[in-house]
């Protein structure tokens, strides 16, 4: 007996170590597959950042929807920051990027000149970079993916003297000053409005693309011009802030055409406050922003323009574009 029970303490003293021996082994399995798990997630050479000129403005919301939809779909991490339309903070933001060792940035610059020293932060080390919405006046940058700003301004002026029966005087609320999306609508707008010799422009102001600064403006416009029968604006949040502004004339004996199609642009053309919108499509610009960045990560070689189509929304047709 005595030599049996000596037995059963000597195997139960090697199962105990042998199950010692095992913790650790598992222990580092886990930590190896949870790692490769954690690798995959994050895309491994593929992350990326964003650096958003705002997302207090739906359109942007959009792009960052977008974005995020295709690096989620690509197994990607995608770190996302909003520079609150402060150029300084986007190059800390680039700088942060940078740090963080993505293969590749986007950059929705808040001004075109401004944004040229953040680029210049990923170009030093060696990030390539593709920006959005907006051109970047400087730097290195792979591609840049923007609606087709200048068609849609031309569009938007058809669209609105068409509405005026080709005469009348109009006001333009145009973008923030430096932008290229601004410049490159208020090109279009010009060119297209030419072709119109019944229409004048009366008044002319930039509003930020800022929807309580196009109420202030258009106030104001209304004040010197109340015979104004047309606006444009050169995105919905500004056109909305004209409506406010215009009351009950909106849509009806002032036409007010606007630019981007956002949700709220569009339910006011369904509700007539609004003649209709240029309608960006601001998912697609940033799926296909997260798609360019891939592409520049692998050292493809990018056109340098990418341009998106846009599409005019009116009461007619604008039931297609909720949601």
């Amino acid at each position: 007996m005595s030599a049996r029970r000596t037995e059963q303490r000597s195997a139960r003293t090697t199962a105990r170590g042998a199950a010692r021996l095992r913790t650790p082994l598992v222990a580092g399995l886990a930590a190896t597959v949870a790692l490769g798990l954690a690798g995959c997630d994050r895309g491994g050479d593929t992350d990326l950042g964003l650096a958003l000129s705002t997302m207090n403005n739906p359109f942007f919301v959009g792009i960052k929807k977008g974005a995020q939809a295709e690096a989620d779909a690509r197994h990607l991490h995608l770190n996302i920051t909003d520079a609150q339309n402060d150029p300084t903070q986007q190059i800390n933001q680039m700088e942060t990027f940078t740090s963080q060792n993505v293969k590749a940035a986007i950059i929705n610059p808040v001004d075109s000149d401004a944004a040229v020293p953040a680029v210049g932060v990923a170009n030093r080390a060696k990030v390539p970079v593709i920006s959005i919405d907006r051109g970047v006046n400087g730097g290195k940058v792979g591609s840049t993916i923007a609606s087709d700003n200048v068609a849609g301004g031309r569009l938007a002026a058809k669209t609105l003297a068409d509405s005026l029966g080709g005469k009348g005087k109009v006001a333009f609320l145009e973008g923030q000053a430096g932008t290229s999306a601004a410049r490159e609508r208020g090109k279009g707008f010009e060119e297209g409005i030419k072709k119109y010799p019944g229409i004048q422009v009366v008044a002319r102001q930039p509003a930020d693309f800022d929807r309580t600064k196009g109420m202030d403006v258009m106030s104001n416009m209304l004040q010197a011009h109340h015979d104004i029968g047309g606006v444009f604006a050169a995105n919905d949040e500004m056109a909305l802030g004209a409506s406010k502004a215009l009351g009950g004339r909106s849509g009806k004996d002032v036409k007010v055409v606007a630019f981007d199609g956002t949700p709220d642009g569009v339910s006011a053309v369904r509700n007539g406050t609004l003649t209709a919108t240029v309608a960006q499509q601001p998912e697609l610009l940033g799926k296909q922003a997260v798609e360019w960045a891939l592409k520049a990560s692998r050292g493809e070689k990018l056109p340098q323009s990418v341009r998106v189509p846009v599409v005019l929304v009116t009461a007619k047709n604008a039931a297609k574009f909720d949601g």
